[in-house]
């Protein structure tokens, strides 16, 4: 029976489970769903402020994480690109009070380049002008603000510099990992009153969703299983402690559900792939196995495109699955670009990657994509017939399903 997120959340909330790992493509609703379980957990009171601060029960790492970063390129005044860090309680606490940011360029670099190096400035004073044209002045906090540089060799350094998006998501991701790092650290000492801090004594929950977007599968396959021992090792400091963790890569799904040892039982209990259905309701279906084993990962994206097609009711993420697709049949069939899979399909190539490309981008927050014309429907229809036309190991596994 489907299910709204909201009674998915309290299904993973009531579930007895310390991890529980999803499987879900992008555009279903991951994010969506760390927000709802947040919700549930951790809920707002009637005027709409929070009773208390919702990391003292759940952590969570989506996309509202890296929404508290953005870049100061600094274009008219012609200075260093900053990465500038929005104030918020989370930051403010790993990086002010616990002064955490040599632990996060260690496990910055380990996913990076161990010469890229981040420098958090301290607290500063600038000079500016009001609205009036009167002088004032502006306190810019400590750490609030980042620059990247490269150490070129002896005490040498590069100028600042404006890291890859990829860059840019691995260091978010270093920081929520170093505070991960330091609640186990926290939960490790057993007496209570010994503890430097009491914030994480109420801790239940980490929600972590898709750190893996930008990193090649052997940096992928290490942050797997370097996640993989810390929720280990918090299982067993933290007895009330419970990770939820989805994913749209069936290499992190399966790094994961093998170290972690999800394969025995009841543990497998807890895997699952996550459907969005046309009428915008979910299935949270109970998967046994890795990715390879419990759900055919080519043959369910052809269903769901199939299926859009057939009732007309193609939308922006179709794009976002169509892509997928190409991806990963690609990747298959030792095809060094997604796009050399047009070669096959009728009509203007470049039109059909920049169409797929418009819609497969739209859930980045800063952009508004409009829904597609019925010829950009039609075009997802050319496209999969493409693939299943001319690339028969599409309907060779349909066979042998």
């Amino acid at each position: 029976m489907s299910q709204t997120l909201e009674e998915i959340a309290q299904q993973l909330h009531a579930a007895d489970k310390k991890v529980q790992l999803i499987y879900a493509f992008n555009g279903t609703g991951k994010t969506r769903l760390s927000r709802a379980l947040k919700d549930l957990i951790a809920p707002k009171a009637e005027d709409g402020q929070e009773g208390e601060l919702s990391r003292e029960k759940i952590l969570y790492y989506n996309a509202f994480t890296e929404d508290l970063f953005y870049w100061n390129n600094d274009l008219q005044g012609d200075g260093d690109a900053k990465l500038v860090i929005q104030p918020n309680t989370f930051t403010e606490w790993i990086l002010a009070e616990q002064g955490q940011e040599p632990n996060i360029t260690r496990n910055f670099q380990r996913y990076a380049n161990d010469k890229l190096t981040p420098t958090f400035n301290q607290e500063y004073t600038v000079q500016t002008k009001d609205e009036l044209g009167q002088d004032k002045e502006i306190v810019i906090k400590a750490f609030s603000e980042v620059t990247f540089s490269v150490e070129a060799g002896g005490d040498e350094e590069t100028g600042n510099f404006k890291i890859s998006k990829g860059e840019e998501s691995n260091f978010i991701w270093s920081i929520f990992f170093t505070l991960l790092e330091e609640v186990v650290s926290v939960l490790s000492i057993a007496e209570v009153d010994d503890r430097p801090t009491d914030q994480f004594n109420g801790l239940q929950y980490v929600f972590v969703d898709d750190p893996v977007s930008s990193l090649d599968e052997n940096h992928l396959i290490e942050l797997a299983v370097n996640l993989a021992i810390l929720i280990k090792a918090a299982i067993k400091v933290a007895h009330q402690l419970k990770f939820v963790i989805t994913t749209h890569s069936p290499l992190f799904y399966n790094v994961l559900h093998n170290e972690l040892d999800l394969k025995k039982k009841p543990a497998n209990e807890g895997c699952y792939l996550l459907e969005r259905l046309e009428d915008g309701t979910f299935n949270l279906n109970r998967k046994y196995g890795d990715s390879n084993q419990s759900f055919s990962y080519h043959l369910h994206l052809r269903r769901i495109l199939e299926g859009a097609i057939a009732e007309d009711k193609v939308e922006r993420y179709h794009f976002t699955l169509l892509r997928n697709l190409y991806e990963k049949t690609a990747g298959f069939l030792g095809y060094a670009r997604w796009s050399d899979l047009l070669d096959t399909a009728p009509g203007n190539k470049d039109a059909y990657v920049r169409a797929i490309n418009t819609f497969s981008h739209s859930a980045l927050s800063n952009e508004q994509v409009r829904d597609p014309t019925p010829p950009e429907k039609n075009t997802v229809k050319l496209l999969l017939d493409n693939l299943v036309n001319n690339y028969g190991f599409l309907q060779q596994d349909e066979q042998n399903g």
